[in-house]
């Protein structure tokens, strides 16, 4: 098909390889929050150094500089303790790399969008793979002053990322920034420096296999006894035996307790990290630890008892059932959310409209939810979108890697399997070949209803229309049969066809005509020449 480019294949999704629990630490004595936060404070100012070690380091990083500063914590805290703190650092210098290496790619698609928009006339009109001319000369004037900003970033984001240079906030940049915003943020000073000390303190230990209850550092027993290595500045403030302090808080993990209590009682490796909660004044702890990795499910299994195709908005997941023939089943389904408010409400909406979909793809049988592959990355920019705002506001609120995290997460611990699906065309061709055909006067078919359709049947292997154009020699079928769908031993596979109805409202459907084929006549004039029409006798009636 001319002017479509090719589409990927689909594929499962592999599952999570980690799992995180979280608990409140409830009922601390003054002591023991004072020892928490000395403590937090204390590791804290370590990672802080360790960090600007490593970015001076830069691309010169090596083995032997990694021991050197690991020897150098070790005497201030402890050999656990420093271990976690430079595989802390670590970890967020190649983040912040990455970050780098996305920002340079993002520079650079905007750069070329604009010099290709500078260089055609004013008001030339665009094509659906690439844009047009600016409208006025005043917005090609302040596009190219836009440009020069762009070029001068991209070279100075170049130069960082070719010396090893990263800019990295311990307690993160966002936060930094509300600094200067107390106002909007409904935040005092003193209330903005407790947050920012807090999220700068180091209270997590990395877990080990063998060792007492998966960890030496940070240790929870199994009735929930949570005691603390303390570094060697701070030992003459324990309570308990070999320098380590134990609170007056025990925890116990209702969600997959039972499989944190099998780890810590086969001594299998459990990290934990403490942190404080400044809005609310609560303590918690977290425990994680890695699951094995597991093969996915082959993307045939997942197949074979249908899929439940997923079309993703920005308020809400349209959904429809499919069985492994690629048919809709039923009627759709819609899980709305909303994504306006704060952080954790709009977490909230996402993890409620999940675990709806979920528990409706398990009512219907289904084996797997197919979804797009969604990127955004490259969508959000204003160099493509120009002045369609609100478009651009509303593909950067739909958080595609987060959920496509959260729902492969889920799915898995409910037994389904996720496929991944090209998302080129789903909406346009849904809506051309199914909107329509499954509207009824007691069930209304919406654009993301129908792309839900076309998501389900690319994971099921099927083409999203229904049924193919006619053969080029006729109406006969000598060129092949002509339903998509139909095996070599279905009936009526070589049948006249019905009315068309695969092609968009108003539209040509591809056989050129709205009729059936045409059918032999009743009347004797308009009967075939080829057949012999033969006079009976009357009948005797004497």
């Amino acid at each position: 098909m001319g002017g479509v480019r090719e589409l990927a294949a689909p594929f499962v999704v592999s599952g999570p390889c980690g799992v995180a629990v979280r608990d409140r630490l409830k009922h601390l004595v003054p002591q023991d929050e004072k020892v928490l936060r000395l403590v937090g404070e204390h590791q804290g100012s370590l990672a802080s150094r360790d960090l600007k070690a490593r970015c001076a380091d830069g691309l010169e990083h090596g083995a032997k500089s990694w021991a050197l500063r690991k020897r150098g914590l070790t005497g201030v805290s402890s050999s656990r303790i420093a271990g976690a703190i430079t595989k802390a650092t670590h970890d967020q210098w190649a983040l912040a790399r990455r970050c780098q290496a996305a920002h340079v790619q993002t520079l650079e698609a905007g750069i070329r969008t604009l010099r290709h928009r500078l260089s055609l006339p004013i008001g030339a009109r665009g094509t659906k793979r690439a844009p047009g001319g600016y409208r006025s000369r005043g917005e090609w004037f302040h596009k190219s002053r836009r440009l020069k900003a762009l070029e001068a970033r991209h070279t100075a984001a170049v130069g960082d990322r070719q010396a090893g240079r990263v800019r990295v906030v311990r307690g993160g940049k966002r936060l930094l920034n509300t600094r200067h915003h107390l106002a909007e943020a409904r935040l005092t000073e003193e209330q903005w420096r407790q947050r920012w000390e807090a999220e700068r303190w180091f209270l997590a230990a990395d877990g080990e296999s063998g060792k007492r209850f998966g960890n030496e550092t940070i240790r929870v027993s199994p009735d929930g006894e949570v005691s603390i290595k303390l570094p060697a500045p701070l030992a003459h403030l324990a309570n308990a035996r070999h320098g380590r302090y134990t609170l007056a808080s025990t925890v116990r993990f209702a969600h997959r307790g039972v499989e944190w209590g099998d780890r810590i009682a086969a001594n299998r490796a459990v990290a934990y990290r403490i942190h404080l909660d400044t809005g609310r004044g609560r303590w918690y702890l977290t425990a994680s630890w890695q699951r094995p990795a597991v093969q996915a499910v082959p993307l045939e299994a997942a197949r074979a008892r249908g899929v439940v195709g997923v079309d993703t908005n920005a308020d809400h997941f349209a959904a429809y059932h499919f069985d492994p023939h690629g048919n809709p089943v039923g009627d759709p389904h819609q899980f709305f959310y909303d994504l306006s408010g704060a952080a954790g409400h709009r977490d909230a909406q996402i993890r409620h409209a999940l675990t709806r979909l979920i528990h409706w793809a398990k009512q219907t049988g289904a084996g797997a939810i197919a979804i797009e592959d969604l990127d955004f990355t490259a969508e959000k920019t204003r160099e493509k979108h120009g002045r369609r705002k609100r478009f651009r506001q509303l593909i950067s609120g739909i958080p595609t890697g987060k959920l496509k995290a959260r729902l492969v997460s889920m799915a898995t611990e409910h037994g389904l399997a996720i496929v991944a699906v090209d998302p080129a065309y789903t909406s346009a061709w849904g809506a051309q070949h199914w909107q329509k055909p499954l509207a009824t006067p007691h069930r209304r078919m919406s654009r993301h209803d129908a792309a839900g359709i076309a998501i389900g049947r690319r994971a099921l292997g099927h083409p999203i229309r229904r049924r193919t154009a006619p053969p080029p020699h006729g109406r006969s079928d000598r060129a092949g049969h002509r339903t998509a769908q139909a095996r070599p031993g279905a009936r009526g596979r070589e049948g006249t066809r019905p009315p068309a109805t695969d092609h968009a409202p108003g539209g040509v459907p591809p056989s050129g005509t709205r009729k059936r084929g045409p059918s032999a006549s009743n009347t004797v004039r308009g009967a075939p020449s080829t057949h012999q029409w033969v006079q009976d006798s009357l009948m005797s009636t004497g």
